[in-house]
């Protein structure tokens, strides 16, 4: 066995037992620090496939800030923890079906999966295709912002507008919060902004 094979195997096998005990860790807080186990697992497969950027964008978008968000939403907020289980349980019996489902999809299609004639598993390339000219995260910036750009922002620009939407339909006024109004504190008279007391002495206001 060589280092390349004893490095997949050891990521693939975190990567799973990372995946498991998400699931089933009874603590919310190490059910994050095992997604984050899985996640880096998940990057060093990747790597090992000559996928490095991805393996980053991995690292720091979904390690440094998704599950970073989700261990610091989980530690601050207090949460019956217990009432969501109970809730929970109702749905352990369709979430374990559902489960099934999954797997039997999966074995179906790696059983019918087949390689093609003439083709080796050994010599399939890895990384930037031969005769690229350009290491695969400068080919793929290539393609992205020159072949896709138009197909990019306008992607870009569904997200905004999907963003937008949520900001939206979730906000809402309270009456019984004081909010500030900016254009009003500048355009204030300041001739009327305070009013000068003669207090007699020994009188209150």
């Amino acid at each position: 066995m060589s280092v390349a094979d004893f490095t997949f195997y050891l990521f693939a096998l975190s990567l799973i037992t990372g995946g498991l005990f998400t699931v089933v860790s009874k603590n919310p807080v190490h059910s994050v620090l095992w997604l984050i186990l899985s996640f880096l697992s998940a990057a060093g497969l990747f790597v090992l496939l000559g996928a490095e950027f991805v393996a980053m964008l991995l690292v720091i978008v979904y390690v440094g800030a998704v599950a970073v968000l989700f261990l610091f939403v989980v530690m601050m907020l207090d949460v019956d923890f217990a009432e969501l289980k109970a809730e929970m349980a109702k749905y352990v019996p369709l979430g374990g079906l559902i489960g099934v489902v999954l797997i039997m999809q999966l074995t179906l299609a790696y059983g019918v999966w087949d390689t093609a004639e003439g083709v080796e598993l050994s010599t399939v390339p890895v990384g930037t295709p031969e005769g690229a000219g350009a290491h695969n995260t400068e080919a793929l910036g290539l393609v992205l912002y020159d072949q896709y750009f138009l197909l990019f922002q306008v992607a870009g620009l569904i997200l905004l507008v999907a963003m937008v939407g949520a900001i939206v339909l979730t906000l809402r006024h309270r009456v019984d919060v004081k909010r500030q109004n900016p254009v009003a504190q500048m355009m204030r008279d300041p001739a009327k902004a305070m009013e000068l007391k003669d207090v007699k002495p020994g009188q209150g206001l």
